[in-house]
């Protein structure tokens, strides 16, 4: 976020904050079994995976809208709001949404809980962006867990923690409702392998647009063999397309993967000069329209498409 807009947003919090008045269930208190906690995500599908839980017995609001873009996502004087009323807050961490920390330092009540669902995985779990000496390649951990279901699994393992320490009291209901996602969530992982393990292996090899897919593609057996550019809304130099139309010719790649929300100009062109399909309506950050109204329609929704262009 640009420097200008976090002075902006802490102005905006200063009055937001003397103009909000917190009722029993805010951060300073514990609510009732009754109550309906109020959770801020910065992702619809974190706010997914927070309604999933909770149910009936929490208030989720995204600050990022559907079909969004979280990595660029400038807060709003609505937002600065939202926060401040919270009980409860919900991100990623890992660099994803780093944007929420000014917000919540100027603008959440004191004590508010902050979960970052993603710095919980142990170091060595973690997959590198990549080499910054190289075009195609950023440092620092990669933040898109989520897209491999059984990290998704352990969000909400973290998130039904993080709603039953604020609100102890509707702790078991939070755990009914964990337990039943859990069990759905198993059996979308458990499909998934199976759609990616009757393709052969050496037609599972993949290009993306950006670096959203390593950890989906460690789980289900695809190779990424090259990435177009370091984060979205960034455009590859003519060396940078070269080189991926070498890779993408040398080792076969079937799919070359983008996201409904950016432009798919990049990939086609790369798909202009190879044999490769291009995906390019496919979710990772956000939830999108019918049918991708839910964390599992968007894992069903990109796992019929990429292995059909697998195919």
């Amino acid at each position: 976020m640009r420097r200008s807009g976090l002075v902006a947003i802490g102005r905006l919090a200063m009055g937001a904050a003397m103009a909000v008045s917190f009722s029993a269930c805010g951060p300073g208190a514990s609510p009732g079994p009754t109550d309906r906690l109020s959770v801020v995500t910065t992702s619809s599908v974190f706010a997914d995976l927070v309604s999933e839980v909770g149910g009936e017995l929490v208030s989720v609001v995204s600050l990022v809208p559907r079909n969004a873009d979280v990595h660029t996502f400038e807060p709003s004087p609505q937002d600065v709001r939202r926060v401040a009323e919270a009980g409860l807050i919900v991100m990623n961490g890992l660099g994803l949404d780093d944007w929420l920390a000014e917000l919540v330092e100027n603008a959440a009540a004191d004590g508010t809980p902050v979960v970052r669902l993603a710095e919980a995985v142990p170091a060595s779990e973690l997959i590198e962006g990549g080499d910054e000496d190289e075009p195609t390649g950023v440092g620092g951990p990669n933040p898109h867990l989520w897209l491999a279901v059984p990290y998704a699994i352990r969000y909400v393992d973290r998130i039904e923690a993080a709603l039953a320490e604020v609100a102890p009291a509707n702790a078991p209901a939070y755990a009914e409702g964990a337990e039943a996602y859990r069990t759905q969530l198993r059996d979308l992982d458990t499909w998934a392998r199976g759609q990616f393990g009757a393709i052969p292996e050496g037609n599972r090899r993949i290009v993306t647009l950006h670096d959203a897919f390593p950890y989906f593609a460690r789980e289900y057996g695809l190779q990424v063999v090259g990435v177009a550019v370091e984060a979205p809304g960034q455009e590859p130099s003519a060396a940078q397309i070269a080189a991926l139309i070498e890779a993408i010719r040398g080792a076969g790649v079937r799919a070359i993967l983008s996201e409904a929300q950016f432009p798919p100009t990049v990939v086609e062109r790369l798909a202009a000069e190879t044999d490769a399909t291009v995906v390019a309506d496919l979710y990772t950050d956000s939830l999108g329209d019918p049918p991708v109204t839910s964390y599992v329609g968007l894992v069903e929704w990109d796992v019929e498409r990429i292995v059909e262009a697998l195919r």
